[in-house]
């Protein structure tokens, strides 16, 4: 079983979706940066500071329709400032 309590600290997310959307869309995703993909999805990345804000981040995405495709915690942030 992983240690729950890492799950609440800061992390660095990549979250796909079906669909393009620019960069504009960036303040709505809470700062992520919006990068499109070849494939006609794109990725959104960056700092997401708990499950909380994470599931908040889910909750726009499913709200505006789009078609979630992965979610990827890539790293602690804290491991990063190490």
């Amino acid at each position: 079983m992983s240690d729950e309590r890492a799950f609440q600290r800061p992390g660095i997310y990549q979250i796909r979706v079906e669909g393009v959307l620019d960069g504009g869309w960036s303040v709505w995703f809470d700062g992520l940066t919006i990068t499109s993909q070849p494939d006609g999805e794109t990725l959104l990345a960056g700092p997401v500071a708990d499950q909380a804000a994470l599931h908040s981040l889910l909750a726009k995405i499913r709200n505006v329709g789009l078609t979630l495709v992965s979610v990827v915690r890539v790293e602690d942030r804290d491991q990063r400032q190490l």
